[in-house]
């Protein structure tokens, strides 16, 4: 079978005019064409009044091998690669089991694979199971009572369950890893149409009992989860070479865990597993990542602008975007995190400090488009001196936001016709704010670096001449957002373990090595098999790469 990309029809085409199209680009009559599966679905709006949709079709042909010759060379053409999933390894007889921190997407993945390979996981969370947890969600944004260890932040699902649930990345997967967590998540109950959509999506209400599915798949193979348990120390073990190795965890409920292979998935707000590893000797270093505020516009605008008369065309569905401008002082803005037909969210783990993030529900229909409005920061500029550092200049912005939003767990807001004129806030426009519990209207420039507030006033009209009334004066910007990504990297070597900790496996986007669900679920998958590999003694750098 071959893989046929770039196959581009009209927007309101018919089903059968595939298979003419699939000829005509090939070169073959219509009998040479056996049959043809959609690998891929995307569309083309540069042109809002000739919109097209973009597919990637696999196909069956009486001669592949002659189509093969003629098209040498095209991209376009090629053999349907292997994206099956296969194990690496399998657990043996006698093994300790391994422990998984965290149950966010890293943490999923990395305990299903090991589960599916025989090694019974045990998986440790600070947080609660996912309905426990969404009950304390929504008592921040319903009552502005923050429980910090269940929240946005800290639960099963981990930061991406209260989310677009955004399935699409753009990391590097030569094994078709991606395929792999696709295909669970259908498994788990989301719908098929996500291995096909070129961006596809689940929402936070299906990603809920997805987990629960995914976490009844783990325990039925010999998983074990253990709620409510923060690892609060880590017992390292120092030969006399000066060579150390992780031989168990003291837990907050006072239990002591002997491990020695450690998959420490805790996503990028565990600020206090952070400090102890740092103060244990791991190996830890800065790295950047972007502040800023999260932007909203009525989706009825988003939808006209990108797609014009097809706006509300159900094969096109809400409108997203993505937007980046290099400023004249040296700083990056860019969207970040874009959710159409979602709402702003608060994201804070910690007490009285307030945090931005943005969610959508699976049919995006909500009235708001919002997505990050971010600037680059960089730690020899911005925070040198510490690899935490950038832990406590997240704080100091998120606190100034706390106090800036009346200390009550309400966010700044500012209304773009004010930002740009350097005056502070006193009243909406047309723009409702979606952000629970509540906004208070003032002027950004209370919580957020100076370089910042320069740097987005300069990319504001330049968004605008891209996408008509991105910069409108009744556009609201709710502050703060600092969660992008992680502001630290655990360095691990080719073996997915920590440089100077054996049995320690750094994983996902708390570690640094991800952003977002897949990309994070990924690097789950390739860190199991690292332990796998441990276990068993193979050489994995091939497979786990």
């Amino acid at each position: 079978m071959l893989r046929l990309s770039n196959l581009s029809l009209p927007l309101d085409h018919p089903p059968e005019a595939f298979a003419p199209a699939i000829c005509n680009r090939l070169g073959i009559p219509a009998d040479d064409l056996l049959s043809h599966t959609i690998a891929r679905r995307a569309h083309d709006a540069r042109k809002k009044a000739a919109i097209l949709m973009v597919y990637t079709v696999d196909v069956a042909l009486r001669d592949e091998a002659a189509v093969l010759a003629r098209f040498a060379g095209d991209s376009q053409v090629r053999v349907r690669p292997d994206t099956d999933y296969r194990l690496v390894a399998q657990a043996p007889k006698d093994f300790q089991r391994p422990v998984v921190i965290g149950a966010g997407p890293c943490g999923l993945f990395a305990g299903l694979i090991l589960a599916q390979m025989g090694f019974k996981p045990i998986i440790l969370d600070r947080g609660k199971v996912v309905r426990e947890r969404t009950k304390d969600t929504w008592g921040l944004w319903r009552r502005g009572e923050l429980n910090p260890e269940s929240n946005v932040q800290f639960g099963e699902g981990g930061a991406g369950t209260f989310s677009d649930g955004k399935l699409y990345s753009q990391v590097k997967d030569p094994r078709h890893l991606g395929r792999k967590v696709l295909e669970e998540f259908v498994k788990a109950g989301a719908p098929e149409e996500i291995l096909t959509e070129a961006h596809p999506h689940i929402g936070t209400f299906r990603l809920v009992t997805m987990v629960e599915s995914m976490r009844e798949t783990i325990e039925a193979l010999g998983g074990e989860y253990r709620w409510q348990r923060r690892v609060d120390d880590f017992d390292i073990e120092t030969a006399a070479d000066g060579s150390r190795k992780l031989k168990g965890l003291h837990l907050s409920t006072g239990d002591y865990l002997a491990a020695d292979h450690v998959v420490l998935a805790v996503g990028h707000s565990a600020r206090d597993t952070f400090q102890t590893l740092y103060d244990r000797g791991v190996h830890i270093e800065a790295k950047p990542f972007s502040i800023g505020v999260r932007i909203e516009h009525p989706q009825s605008w988003m939808d006209k602008a990108r797609f014009g008369a097809c706006a509300g065309h159900p094969d096109l569905g809400a409108a997203d975007y993505s937007l980046v401008h290099h400023c004249a002082n040296g700083r990056a803005v860019y969207s970040f995190c874009m959710c159409p037909g979602g709402t702003v969210v608060a994201a804070t783990s910690e007490p009285e400090r307030v945090v931005t993030n943005g969610m959508s529900q699976y049919s995006r229909n909500e009235r708001n488009a919002n997505s990050g409005f971010v600037v680059g920061i960089d730690p020899e500029r911005d925070y040198p001196g510490h690899p935490l550092a950038g832990i406590e200049f997240q704080r100091k912005w998120e606190s100034l936001a706390y106090t800036a939003g009346g200390s009550t767990y309400a966010a700044p807001a500012q209304k773009v016709g004010d930002f740009l004129a350097g005056k502070s806030s006193e009243e909406l426009g047309v723009v409702e704010p979606s952000y629970k519990p509540g906004v208070k209207m003032t002027d950004l420039a209370q919580c957020l670096p100076a370089f910042v507030i320069d740097a987005m006033r300069e990319a504001l009209p330049v968004f605008g001449r891209q996408i008509a009334g991105y910069d409108h004066p009744d556009v609201l910007l709710t502050g703060v957002e600092t969660r992008t990504s992680s502001p630290i990297r655990i360095t691990r070597g080719k073996d997915f373990q920590s440089l100077n900790v054996a049995g320690l496996f750094p994983a996902g986007e708390g570690a640094g090595y991800a952003g977002g669900i897949l990309s994070a679920a990924i690097d789950g998958i390739k860190i199991a098999e690292a332990v796998a590999a441990a276990y068993v003694g193979h050489d994995q750098d091939m497979k786990t790469g």
